[in-house]
């Protein structure tokens, strides 16, 4: 509660985060992280040609020196590394010639460093969940309405090309009036475990050894928050949880590692599947599922429910009243035909050539760049990097409480009555950055789309 009152305060002073953080940037930004995630984020920056690399920092220096290279062969300059122990992307912090910085290290690191980086002056891009705590979520609030920079989480699922479709239509009312919607984060990433000095599984297997909710909820919840405007105009008002039993995870390592591994030596306690229900102060609800352990398909769920119809994904569905036979599934494509989001009609063939979950991270970081160019708004803000990842630690409150209700923080204080919804992308102001963009020569390839 104090803290409450001294964000009020803050507020009071006119502290405006639906403007613009800053004048337009000059295609500068530095990435913290080279792991995975991280060099495939390197590796869409360099086909943008409105984007400059200028330093690179990861604790593993050969990651660091793998995505250099790439700038190099690439044709840009060489960026600086940083690589001397877990403190030395401060260092990049402190450079005058970064503006930006991404940051791709694992989830314990996201917050400190965001915070660092926004209280250097440099806005702040980070990799899902953006905390892990709720102490966590007010911080980055703090940070940014203090410092005025933007704080993204990026949450690449919302650049999705079936996403963006659903999100057009949404806002075009297509399905009435929103009433549900259904989201999860469906994915067998058993084979991580076998990462033990470095890779995800090195530092994320272990979350599952003290931790028992759900530990990944943004790629499913994110699309549907934005598809009912939570924070603008709606929010998160509670949630319930339970966890089934944690038996894959011990399953696997006793089926893969020697008895006195130390895969084997510690108790898997989260549980296979995490089942969650939120309500919203509007009175919709959202079915949020997680399960990272039990063989089956991928899935995200992704259905929203309105009073006029339906899409659900895994595979596509759609049903609009009026528009075909009444109890039966239409087929999506005339759908995709009329209501094909802008920002995909304008950069969706050269996001499947680039590749990236589909082209999803592509239209992502597309998108983010020219919002900064242009000294625009992000998409995604602080209060949707708190309160989407807030249903981790609140889940796992409710889950240790028998499934008892807990209540969402509203992070705006209020604010999200009143602010505009997000705005679609218009194709002309799209266009006119497409044009800067460099030719690709590297040929298609379809990806499965299943974001890590």
């Amino acid at each position: 509660m104090e803290r409450r009152v001294f964000l009020k305060t803050v507020a009071a002073f006119g502290v405006t985060t639906t403007l613009p953080a800053r004048a337009p940037l000059d295609r500068v930004i530095g990435v913290i992280g080279l792991g995975a995630r991280g060099s495939a984020h390197v590796e869409q920056l360099l086909l943008l040609e409105g984007v400059d690399i200028k330093a690179l920092s990861d604790v593993y220096a050969p990651a660091a020196e793998a995505s250099a290279a790439k700038c190099v062969e690439k044709g840009r300059p060489r960026p600086a590394l940083y690589t001397e122990g877990d403190r030395a992307y401060r260092a990049l912090l402190e450079r005058d010639d970064v503006d930006a910085v991404l940051i791709a290290t694992p989830w314990r690191w996201h917050t400190p460093m965001a915070v660092d980086a926004m209280n250097g002056g440099k806005h702040a891009l980070i990799e899902v969940p953006a905390a892990v705590t709720l102490d966590e979520c007010w911080e980055l609030v703090e940070t940014q309405e203090r410092t005025g920079r933007h704080c993204m989480m990026l949450e690449n699922v919302c650049y999705g090309r079936e996403e963006l479709m659903v999100l057009n239509m949404c806002r075009l009312g297509i399905f009435g009036e929103l009433t549900h919607g259904e989201a999860a984060y469906i994915h067998d990433l058993r084979v991580q475990m076998n990462d033990l000095e470095r890779g995800t599984g090195s530092w994320r297997t272990p979350e599952q050894t003290t931790r028992n909710g759900n530990l990944y909820p943004t790629h499913g919840l994110g699309p549907i928050a934005q598809y009912m405007g939570i924070n603008r105009g709606d929010r998160f008002d509670y949630l319930v949880s339970m966890s089934s039993r944690a038996l894959g995870r011990a399953l696997y390592a006793k089926e893969h590692f020697p008895p006195d591994h130390p895969r084997n030596q510690v108790s898997y306690v989260c549980g296979d599947m995490n089942s969650s229900l939120i309500r919203t102060e509007k009175g919709r609800t959202i079915l949020l599922q997680w399960d990272e352990t039990t063989p089956r398909p991928y899935s995200r769920l992704n259905l929203i429910q309105g009073t006029r119809g339906i899409f659900a994904g895994y595979p596509d569905r759609i049903a609009i009243e009026g528009r075909g036979p009444t109890h039966e599934w239409q087929d999506v494509e005339p759908y995709r035909r009329e209501f094909e989001h802008p920002l995909w009609k304008t950069v969706g063939a050269e996001a499947e050539r680039a590749g990236g979950h589909g082209g999803m991270d592509f239209v992502m970081l597309w998108r983010v760049v020219y919002c900064l160019r242009e000294g625009l708004p992000l998409d995604q803000d602080v209060y949707d990097a708190a309160s989407w990842s807030a249903i981790s630690p609140l889940s796992e409150k409710s889950v240790a409480n028998r499934s008892l209700p807990v209540d969402i923080p509203d992070f705006t204080r209020g604010r999200y009555k009143n602010r505009e919804p997000l705005q679609v992308a218009r194709a002309s102001e799209s266009r006119r950055f497409l044009d800067s963009l460099p030719a690709m020569n590297h040929a298609s390839k379809k990806e499965r789309k299943m974001p890590s």
